[in-house]
């Protein structure tokens, strides 16, 4: 068990953890700077956690074996951990260590303690998987891995009960959809949060109102904002069944 773990949400109220997840090269590091920025920017504390295993990656010239997974997953957790005030927006936990482990190397032992710790964020988000691959480092290895990742982390956090959303949009779309979702799940914490984030909720409304005189009246689409874990499962669900009636 890794020393690092906290105590559960409702024993502390000093600091608020969101946790950026998602399979590489889905914008987890841009996003999860975006986010403190732009919680500093509102006169917050917000601290951003960059990823280890990068850090790691530099530092050896290699991607690590399986045995070096252990490490790396406990660092990540330190760091998160151990800052115990403000907004900490985490570039990954634990869990992306396990889900990797579990997808090269067949090894599901970390799952447990990372899974543990995840119940500890006050928010997790999930990164879609509609931005472009694009090469970084030596721990990206494809864009052929995102989709079996993407659903083992999903599987990962369903089997363990936690919540997540799922952020879509490029570049300052993708932000503002975060901030939403961090405005809609973390507000019922900490009430601080409200006042700075009306201008993102003002500038939805307008959209939504312009977007329902294009419509003629009928309700606004918000599908490209949407982060709720189970509409999305519902909508390809249903686009897959359109789809298999058109054949």
């Amino acid at each position: 068990m890794w020393a690092s773990r906290p105590g559960t949400n409702n024993m502390r109220t000093d600091v608020i953890r969101i946790a950026v997840l998602g399979a590489e090269s889905t914008g987890k590091t841009s996003l999860s700077f975006g986010i403190a920025q732009a919680l500093q920017s509102m006169g917050l504390t917000a601290t951003a956690v960059p990823e280890v295993l990068r850090e790691w990656c530099d530092a050896q010239g290699r991607t690590p074996l399986a045995h070096e997974q252990a490490l790396i997953a406990q660092q990540q957790a330190e760091r998160i951990f151990s800052i115990a005030k403000g907004w900490v927006i985490a570039d990954t936990s634990p869990v992306m260590t396990a889900v990797y482990s579990d997808y090269i190397f067949q090894d599901q032992s970390l799952y447990t303690n990372a899974l543990t710790h995840q119940t500890q964020f006050d928010l997790t988000l999930v990164m879609g998987l509609d931005i472009a691959w694009k090469a970084d480092g030596l721990q990206r290895d494809g864009a052929h891995v995102r989709e079996p990742v993407d659903t083992l982390l999903r599987q990962a956090l369903q089997s363990a009960n936690i919540p997540f959303k799922v952020i879509y949009g490029q570049s300052e779309a993708r932000l503002n959809a975060a901030l939403l979702a961090i405005q809609e799940g973390v507000t019922h914490i900490n009430s601080e949060l409200l006042p700075h984030l009306r201008s993102f909720k003002s500038a939805q409304t307008q959209r939504e109102v312009s977007q329902y005189g294009l419509n003629q009246g009928k309700t606004a689409w918000r599908c490209d904002l949407c982060s709720d874990a189970d509409c999305e499962h519902k909508l390809f669900s249903d686009l897959l069944k359109t789809n298999g009636a058109w054949k």
